[in-house]
């Protein structure tokens, strides 16, 4: 079971989305989601958490500030849905087709936060770059 944050329904644009601490904020609202799925009887090998980038979020720092962290989410596996994300073509100025790099640098950072369950569009140079993450720290 993914538990995903968001503040409206899903494809529902969030005109003016307002927080006091966006990171505290959605740790929270997974950190309950992940509880009430316990309580519903879901094993926590099977709950993963998703930060919903994007997604009732602005495209600018909060979706950055957002990405997971291990720390505020409990333990449990995290989901990193970066790839070709909105934020990354308005921080970096690029289209949809020139994401590839950005996207790439964002699951390696994902993965060095401690994600394990990755969206990709680049299957293939995700698993280089997680391949090369590897390699790195275990020489070092």
């Amino acid at each position: 079971m993914v538990a995903t944050h968001i503040r409206l329904a899903p494809r529902v644009a969030d005109p003016d989305p307002q927080y006091d601490d966006v990171v505290a904020d959605v740790a929270a609202f997974l950190r309950l989601r992940a509880e009430r799925a316990r309580a519903a009887g879901i094993p926590p090998e099977r709950i993963v958490l998703d930060a919903g980038l994007d997604l009732g979020k602005t495209a600018s720092s909060p979706s950055l500030c957002c990405a997971p962290r291990p720390p505020c989410l409990a333990g449990l596996p995290l989901l990193l849905s970066a790839s070709n994300k909105t934020f990354l073509g308005v921080i970096l100025n690029l289209e949809l087709t020139e994401r590839r790099a950005a996207s790439l640098g964002a699951a390696a950072l994902g993965i060095q936060w401690g994600c394990r369950v990755l969206r990709v569009h680049d299957v293939l140079g995700t698993r280089r770059v997680r391949d090369a993450l590897a390699a790195v720290s275990a020489a070092g």
